[in-house]
């Protein structure tokens, strides 16, 4: 199997497996706040048992400037995670995550904002039109407005999350010299403390064995597993063909929807999804190769540690 080829099978693994996690979250049974502290909780042990495994822990290449970044990506990384999570309960997976897929708009427009990136009148173009086929996918109706329901504060969740998840894709943007691995184990990390407060230990005690399988799935497998195939296929694949297959998450997620909780979206909403697509495709390939994912170069790990390490489009 070519180079290629494998970073094709192994990114699109990552994105499918992405794609299943709004139903690992539902169906742990458990609240948006333990559900993520136990994603970082095994995500940290999954992730810390594969950089001991290749000896990453030497010469990891942390300065306290690149350490600190990393602290602050993993704060608005922990959070995205919770209004994501508490999105899916008060919208549906499908519509969560279509919202959640806006990320690469909310990265140039801060970028244009807080360090001064230039932002073209195409791509401000782009964005305004993925914000239109965001109003459609929304589905948000005058009533939401008065009625005080929930679907207007999971939608704005979902935004919310995305914003975060922005940020942090800024944050670690500028942290070089450094495996993706490490600054990831370190997010997971710093999910520990932050989230402990937090934590529902009570309601957690009556957590059955299949719910603890849910949660230690979110750890291992969309946490250690996930972001190991998606490092792997950064380094192997162009900018091009993993905008590209990024799409295969929501795709998936949609679908999973559907098949387990007989979700899906309507025809009106789903007039908006090819907008926010080809929006986001059209601003993701417009980036300079610097704001690229991952490198671009297989089989130069102190190169590819040299430049700047971010995440997919997945964000999940």
């Amino acid at each position: 199997m070519t180079s290629d080829r494998k970073g094709i099978a192994q990114l699109t693994t990552a994105m499918i497996l992405s794609g299943t996690l709004g139903v690992f979250v539902v169906e742990s049974g458990a609240s948006p706040f333990d559900v993520v502290f136990f994603r970082v909780v095994f995500g940290a042990l999954a992730l810390g048992g594969y950089v001991v495994a290749r000896g990453w822990l030497r010469d990891h290449g942390f300065t306290p400037r690149t350490l600190g970044l990393a602290v602050l990506g993993g704060v608005f990384i922990v959070f995205n995670w919770v209004f994501l999570f508490e999105s899916y309960e008060n919208t549906s997976i499908s519509v969560a995550t279509v919202v959640y897929h806006t990320q690469p708009f909310y990265v140039v427009l801060l970028g244009a904002l807080l360090f001064r990136e230039r932002l073209t009148a195409a791509k401000a173009g782009w964005i305004a039109l993925a914000f239109a086929g965001l109003i459609l996918v929304s589905g948000v109706t005058p009533g939401d407005f008065t009625g005080g329901g929930t679907y207007l504060l999971g939608v704005g969740q979902a935004l919310l999350a995305a914003l975060l998840y922005g940020l942090s894709t800024l944050v670690t943007k500028r942290i070089t010299g450094v495996r993706p691995h490490l600054i990831a184990l370190v997010q997971v990390l710093v999910g520990i403390p932050l989230l402990l407060p937090f934590a529902d230990f009570g309601a957690m005690s009556g957590a059955s064995a299949g719910d603890w399988g849910w949660l230690a799935g979110l750890g291992f497998i969309h946490t250690g597993l996930m972001y190991v195939l998606m490092y792997a296929a950064y380094a192997q694949l162009p900018l091009s063909k993993i905008a590209v297959l990024a799409f295969v998450y929501p795709a998936v997620a949609m679908g999973m929807d559907w098949a387990v909780y007989g979700h899906h979206i309507g025809l009106v909403q789903a007039l908006g999804v090819p907008l926010i697509v080809l929006a986001s495709l059209k601003v993701t390939l417009a980036r300079t190769p610097a704001s690229a994912p991952a490198p671009r170069t297989a089989g130069h790990a102190p190169a590819a540690a040299s430049r700047p390490a971010t995440r997919a489009a997945s964000g999940a």
